[in-house]
C-alpha cells in the first residue's frame, strides 16, 4: 500500500475554503468514495490545530495528525515535515505552493503563476511574499513532481520558475454537476429570486477587477436603462459573493455609494455564504457570471456557472479559450466599458446564450473531481 501525506491546514476553517481548500477537500472526498483507492493508498492528513467537522473525515481509513501549534510557519516548515518523515511516507502532497526545506522525501507540490507574481509584485505583507519567494522556488528546484491545473498554467509555471516541463503534470480541477440539470430546482430546493441579476463569486483580488465590475454594472443601469427595460430587466441587480482582498478594502464603501446613487439596493454583497447550496442557488438563477481576471491558473466560478447553463463572462486570453472555447463571452479588456459590453452581448446574442444554457452542463462534465483524483493517484504510482 502506498502511503501519501497531504497538508490539510487549508481545510480547518470552512469559511476559507476557496481555491486550494476546494481542491484538497474534493480530492479527499473522491478517495473516501472509492474503495479501490482505499485498498491501494493510505492517506495521512496533517492539520495545524483542528480536524474540521466534515462527516467524511471521520472515516477510519484516514490517518489524521493534529500538530497543535498556532504558528503556520512552524507547523508547515518544521513540525509537519518532521512528522511526515517519521510516518515513512512514500509521497507527500503540498497543495499550498511551498516545499519545506526540511522535507527530503518524494513530493508533489502544486504551483501556479499566481504564487510567482505575488512574491514578485503582489500586495501581500512582506513576510508572505518572502515565504513565497523562498519556498516556491525551492519547490521548483527540489520537488519530485509539480502539479499544474491547466495546460496554460503549466507553460507559465515552467517558464517563470525555469522548470523542465517533463516534471510537471496537469490535472484540471473538477466541477460538481447534477446528472440531470433539468432536475436542479427540485433536487436542490432552489428558490428563484424575484429579480434578474448578474453574479460574481470569488475572493476579490485586484486582478479580478471587482471594482470595474461594479462600475460596469452602474454603467449598464444608467446609460443603458432603456435597453434593459426593453428586454424586461427593469430592476437588474448585481450580487457579489466573496471577501474583499484589495490592499485597502474598497468594496463595501463602493457598493454603499453606488446604491445611494441608484436609489436602492441594486448591488448586494455577501462576504461568505455558509451553505454550498446557497451559492448554487445563486448560480442557477443568474443571467450571467462576471469573472474578468488578468490571470488565473484555472478559475472555478466560471466553470461552476457553466454547469448551470449560465453564461460566464471572462477575460479574452489563452486560458479562457483553452478551458471554455465558445462556451463563454469574452471581455476585450478589464475596463467598465469592456465588461458592460460583454454583458450586453449575453442579452443580445441569444443564439449563443441559448447554446450555453442547453449544452454548457454537458460540456463541463469533462472536468470532474474524479478525473482530477485519478490523475493525481496515477502520478504517485511511479
Amino acid at each position: 500500500m502506498i502511503k501519501i501525506g497531504i497538508e490539510c491546514e487549508n481545510l480547518e476553517d470552512p469559511k476559507s475554503r476557496w481555491g486550494i481548500g476546494q481542491l484538497t477537500l474534493n480530492l479527499l472526498k473522491e478517495y473516501a468514495e472509492n474503495p479501490e483507492w482505499q485498498k491501494q493508498y493510505r492517506l495521512y492528513l496533517y492539520f495545524k490545530k483542528r480536524i474540521p467537522d466534515d462527516k467524511f473525515l471521520k472515516n477510519p481509513f484516514f490517518i489524521k495528525r493534529v500538530l497543535g501549534f498556532p504558528s503556520f510557519n512552524i507547523f508547515y516548515h518544521i513540525l509537519m515535515p518532521i512528522r511526515a518523515m517519521l510516518d515513512s511516507l512514500d509521497w507527500m502532497f503540498f497543495p499550498s505552493y511551498m516545499l519545506p526545506p526540511l522535507y527530503i522525501g518524494k513530493s508533489i507540490v502544486m504551483l501556479t503563476e499566481d504564487a510567482y507574481y505575488e512574491y514578485k509584485s503582489g500586495t501581500l505583507p512582506f513576510r508572505y511574499r518572502l515565504a513565497y519567494g523562498l519556498f516556491t522556488n525551492w519547490a521548483a528546484l527540489r520537488a519530485t513532481k509539480i502539479l499544474a491545473i491547466s495546460e496554460t498554467s503549466k507553460k507559465n509555471v515552467a517558464r517563470l520558475y525555469k522548470i523542465d516541463s517533463k516534471k510537471i503534470f496537469v490535472a484540471h480541477p473538477g466541477v460538481s454537476v447534477l446528472k440531470d440539470q433539468s432536475l436542479k430546482t427540485k433536487a436542490l430546493g432552489f428558490r428563484p429570486l424575484a429579480f434578474s441579476y448578474l453574479l460574481y463569486v470569488g475572493q476579490m483580488f485586484p486582478r479580478r477587477h471587482v471594482r470595474e465590475t461594479i462600475l460596469a454594472f452602474k454603467k449598464l443601469v444608467t446609460e443603458h436603462s432603456n435597453i434593459l427595460k426593453n428586454i424586461g430587466m427593469f430592476e437588474l441587480k448585481l450580487i457579489l459573493v466573496g471577501k474583499d482582498r484589495y490592499p485597502t478594502s474598497i468594496i463595501s464603501n463602493l457598493v454603499k455609494n453606488i446604491n445611494q446613487e441608484l436609489g436602492g439596493e441594486r448591488i448586494i454583497h455577501y462576504e461568505y455564504l455558509e451553505k454550498r447550496s446557497e451559492i448554487e442557488n445563486l448560480y442557477a438563477g443568474a443571467k450571467a457570471l462576471i469573472y474578468v481576471s488578468d490571470r488565473e491558473a484555472f478559475g472555478l466560478p466560471p466553470m461552476e456557472a457553466l454547469a448551470f447553463g449560465v453564461p460566464p463572462i471572462i477575460m479574452n486570453n489563452e486560458l479562457g479559450h483553452e478551458l471554455f472555447g465558445n462556451y463563454a463571452f469574452y471581455a476585450k479588456g478589464s475596463g467598465p466599458e469592456n465588461i458592460a459590453g460583454a454583458v450586453l452581448k449575453v442579452f443580445f446574442e441569444l443564439e449563443k446564450t441559448e447554446k450555453i444554457k442547453i449544452e454548457g452542463p454537458e460540456f463541463v462534465k469533462k472536468h470532474s473531481w474524479k478525473n482530477f483524483a485519478n490523475i493525481f493517484f496515477e502520478n504517485v504510482k511511479n
